[in-house]
């Protein structure tokens, strides 16, 4: 009896090593930004993480919310209500560019578990709660879209499919998050980026925006090299 060219990539799929899913997705992952056009595009979940992580640090020092917003260009502005400096707007400045590999963390630590699952519905969760705050045409198509996307992987894909996604989804998050860092700084040199998180900072702390830029990196190096390793655990375990 003949098989399916699907059934014989889902055979091909499920008899593969999870070592070499997480290298193969890893590679795709890194490529994807260092590249040019695809990593413009796929920069978009960056900025969505991004001001996602914005959001939940207002709310969390319980500033007011008031709405976001994602451009065409990945840039974006997260805008809350509260004191205009102190402690907790200095958090609220810091949430931003570190938030995507801290989200790549945690989703390490969930596949290191085997918590599949649980990593879509996360996803999912947050990807609800920045389409109900989000303000703009453009930001509720990214929304819509990535959402779109989700849905597809997490209720018709199969379960071989589902751990390739979130797999490459992680090993992004975690490349993607340290991209931004080196990028603003290269704007800040250029003075394109004069009121940055990390110039906001500055003016909130009394700290060189310059120092900003620095624990940026140290956080999301940090966030990159600690999920690597729970990734890669079972290449060579």
């Amino acid at each position: 009896m003949s098989r399916s060219p699907a059934e014989t990539v889902s055979d091909i799929a499920q008899s593969t090593p999870p070592g070499t899913i997480t290298l193969v997705t890893g590679g795709l992952a890194l490529l994807v930004v260092l590249s040019g056009r695809p990593w413009r595009i796929a920069r978009n979940l960056i900025t969505l993480v991004h001001e996602a992580g914005h959001a939940l640090a207002a709310v969390l020092v319980g500033r007011r919310l008031q709405g976001i917003k994602l451009h065409s260009d990945t840039s974006g502005v997260t805008v809350s209500r509260g004191k205009p400096e102190g402690p907790g707007m200095a958090f609220t400045a810091l949430a931003g560019y570190p938030a995507a590999a801290v989200l790549g963390l945690v989703f390490a630590g969930l596949l290191s578990s085997d918590l599949i699952t649980v990593v879509l519905i996360v996803m999912a969760l947050m990807l609800l709660g920045v389409l109900v705050m989000v303000r703009n045409t453009y930001g509720v198509f990214a929304v819509v879209s990535s959402s779109v996307v989700l849905g597809l992987v997490a209720l018709a894909a199969p379960s071989w499919f589902q751990a390739i996604f979130v797999y490459l989804l992680t090993w992004f998050l975690l490349f993607g998050g340290v991209r931004p860092v080196f990028e603003l700084q290269i704007k800040r040199r250029r003075g394109a980026a004069r009121d940055s998180d990390a110039d906001q900072l500055g003016r909130l702390t009394g700290m060189p925006a310059v120092l900003w830029v620095l624990v940026m990196a140290v956080l999301t190096v940090s966030c990159l090299f600690a999920g690597g390793l729970w990734l890669l655990e079972p290449t060579v375990a």
